[in-house]
């Protein structure tokens, strides 16, 4: 039996799908996770614990889970899902003689500093940027025009990032950034990168994921998103994807050739990309390249077809990827899809959720996934980084999927309670 290693945190949603879609294929995923390796495999599935920020201990955990195995007990391919993993995958692929990218370009794209640097230097548009140092960030008034977006160098989904129109705001921003690089959440990481901050110029304008993959330097692209909710601030939290664009086939063609230079500027050139960007009168401005697939349960969205009209889902795709077969003939289906991520109104304990079935009936809604757990407390952006759960939605139109998904929003009721603090007795 093939074998895919899966590189991914304990806590990513696409673990299981990654986990069905291989056993539709019959290939086997060997996982590389950052669990407690103290424990005697506490989840039986013969995971490999690694740690992502000790790169060169893990990489030897994982060669040395190989080493002496037959040809046919050794992976095929590796795959990181989420950002974190990324890195990691690249130095694996490396040491176990696997097609990936190149670790230096990955850690590059996975920076936003670094990434925002190299863009500049290879002649892409880019905001004006400076970076600080968290211990003092609190101390500085912006260093760039307002309006500006303050955000940390190694976060995605927009955790952490803020815009600011003023001093004062500035100056809040500042502090909630600096608040949440301090949270045993983000410490425990030990990212290098998070003892810095990135101000950049606000970039206005309309913005678009690209979902593709790389062939040895070949981008391929599945989906055009947009993203028909403005992004404009304070906080820049995603909610509906869309596709195919309803953006002009210029504009499109752009979009692609924009993000195709980007990669190769990183230096990306074997894997899934998810790449994010803005558009406006200026040109095209890309936000992110990174070097996995798109987040979360959005896979759902993309809905991809071979030559012989057979579907398959975005997974799939990536572990024939990954063995090494030809997957340019996949393409995306002839119809509008579209996500969307359910927001986190407002912090507090989460007690459930009414209407879900009234939502689902709504025409052109496929599925709805409440993925918040009841009792647990929820945590808006940008200190918080995860969704009330996904709305899925099929159509002949891209504005009939868009509406069909708020209108399904619209439907649903979630119960929210305060948080309440206990005060603890100092009495003996």
């Amino acid at each position: 039996m093939k074998r895919v290693l899966l590189l991914a945190t304990t806590t990513g949603y696409q673990i299981r799908s990654f986990g069905e879609a291989a056993e539709r294929l019959g290939v086997r995923l060997v996982f590389a996770s950052d669990r407690c390796d103290r424990l005697e495999d506490p989840w039986w599935d013969g995971a490999i614990p690694v740690r992502f920020h000790d790169t060169s201990s893990s990489v030897e955990a994982v060669v040395a889970a190989f080493r002496g195995r037959a040809t046919d007990e050794r992976p095929s391919g590796v795959i990181a899902v989420g950002d974190r993993p990324t890195v990691l995958a690249a130095h694996v692929s490396a040491a176990l003689g696997l097609r990936g990218n190149p670790p230096a370009a990955t850690e590059a794209s996975r920076n936003k500093l670094t990434a925002r640097r190299a863009l500049k230097e290879g002649g892409l548009l880019t905001p004006r940027f400076e970076v600080v140092p968290v211990s003092d960030a609190l101390f500085l008034r912006a260093p760039l025009t307002y309006p500006v977006v303050v955000k940390p160098l190694a976060l995605s989904g927009s955790q952490g990032v803020i815009r600011a129109d003023d001093d004062e705001s500035f100056e809040s921003a500042m502090h909630r950034v600096s608040r949440l690089l301090r949270t045993t959440d983000i410490a425990i990481e030990r990212e290098s990168a998070h003892e810095h901050v990135l101000i950049e110029t606000f970039i206005p304008g309309k913005e678009y994921a690209v979902e593709g993959v790389l062939t040895n330097g070949t981008f391929q692209v599945f989906a055009i998103f947009d993203k028909p909710d403005p992004l404009d601030g304070p906080f820049f939290e995603e909610t509906i994807y869309v596709t195919p664009s309803r953006a002009s086939v210029e504009t499109q063609n752009a979009i692609v050739d924009t993000i195709a230079s980007a990669i190769r500027i990183l230096g990306l050139r074997h894997g899934p990309v998810h790449a994010e960007c803005r558009v406006n009168d200026q040109g095209i401005y890309v936000l992110e390249i990174a070097a996995r697939p798109i987040g979360g349960l959005c896979s759902k969205a993309i809905r991809l077809a071979a030559v012989d009209g057979s579907l398959a889902t975005l997974e799939e795709v990536l572990l024939r990827h990954a063995l090494g077969e030809r997957i340019d003939g996949y393409r995306g289906i002839n119809r509008a899809t579209g996500v969307m991520m359910i927001p986190i109104p407002r912090r507090g304990v989460y007690r459930g959720v009414s209407g879900v079935e009234k939502a689902r009936r709504i025409p052109c809604i496929d599925e709805v996934i409440i993925t918040a757990k009841p009792d647990s407390t929820l945590v808006p952006l940008p200190e918080g980084r995860s969704y009330l759960g996904f709305i899925f939605a099929t159509g002949d139109a891209p504005a009939s999927v868009e509406d069909a998904l708020r209108s399904a929003c619209d439907s649903l009721e979630f119960a929210i309670d305060r948080e309440v603090h206990v005060a603890q007795s100092n009495a003996t």
